[in-house]
């Protein structure tokens, strides 16, 4: 994508379909495990015509080697392992405090790109970082446990935090090489076998479930994977992780406003105050990454 613009636009646009995850599986009456699956099942469902009807996508499915199966199998099991992990941490912790602590990604993102992509950071965007990272910590501070079960819970969700950054690198170095639907239908489908054995482990039903709840589960995974997830899978062919793990910050805000509006819950003083500091953090971190783009971008065009 050459214009930067454009893909910021569009990541603004994969973070927003994302913030409304939270909403769907607070409306969805099942377990985490079920919503998991359906999430990842009827995402690679909706995204199989679109392989189908492309002859370069199926060439790129029947070319794959045995390594660009393995990373994309590999997308799946840090995929499902993200979900089941953070959706074992709500039983234990709150959901505020389960949901801030998924989303330090970046700290992970952070590390990963500076050894293993050399990325580089202006201090303005490690400041940038903690300041959204805080503004996350205030959103969830008053509902953080201090208790073994809370702390379990949370050590779950941390770990969650670090394996989704591990779908994300892996995305990062497969999406060079490989197109979207490929790639996001082969994570997504693996993720769904995953998930739907460790469902069958739980004794947990697969078809008994309300109207509404099915309507979530088809908006789990059209709104926040195809028109979320998938536009992250996309973008890591020009964006880095650590952008991308930054920006999904933004989710936290994104489910506020829509919980305001869809769950009629309250934006408290201590929320809005959250909210102005991740909003803040992340336009501090992604003009100062921008800037660091446009340097190496012109770097390249001198050394050609």
């Amino acid at each position: 994508m050459k214009s930067p613009l454009m893909s910021y636009a569009t990541l603004f646009l994969g973070v927003l379909a994302l913030s409304t995850s939270a909403i769907f599986v607070k409306l969805a009456d099942a377990p985490a495990g079920i919503t998991a699956f359906y999430r990842m099942f009827f995402a690679a469902v909706m995204l199989l015509p679109f392989l189908l009807a492309d002859k370069e996508s199926m060439r790129e499915i029947r070319s794959l080697s045995k390594k660009q199966w393995g990373y994309g199998l590999l997308s799946g099991l840090f995929l499902a392992t993200h979900y089941v992990l953070w959706f074992e941490s709500l039983n234990y912790t709150s959901v505020a405090s389960s949901t801030v602590i998924v989303t330090l990604q970046p700290l992970f993102s952070m590390a990963g790109g500076y050894f293993l992509f050399k990325e580089r950071f202006r201090m303005g965007a490690i400041l940038g970082c903690i300041v959204a990272i805080a503004g996350s910590f205030v959103i969830g501070w008053q509902d953080f446990q201090i208790s073994g079960q809370a702390l379990f819970g949370d050590i779950l969700a941390f770990i969650a935090a670090g394996v989704i950054t591990a779908y994300f690198f892996v995305g990062q170095h497969v999406r060079k090489q490989l197109s979207l639907i490929p790639y996001s239908i082969i994570g997504y489908a693996s993720s769904a076998l995953l998930l739907s054995l460790f469902s069958l482990v739980q004794k947990a039903s697969f078809f008994d479930y309300s109207t509404n709840t099915w309507w979530s589960f088809i908006g789990l995974a059209f709104i926040a994977t195809i028109l979320g997830q998938t536009l992250f899978n996309w973008l890591l062919k020009w964006l880095s992780t650590s952008v991308i793990s930054m920006s999904i910050l933004g989710e936290t805000v994104g489910t506020c406003i829509l919980a305001y509006f869809i769950l009629d819950e309250v934006i408290t003083v201590q929320q809005g105050i959250g909210i102005a500091l991740i909003l803040i953090g992340l336009a501090m971190f992604l003009l100062q990454q921008r800037k660091v783009n446009e340097q190496q971008t012109n770097r390249k065009d001198i050394g050609a």
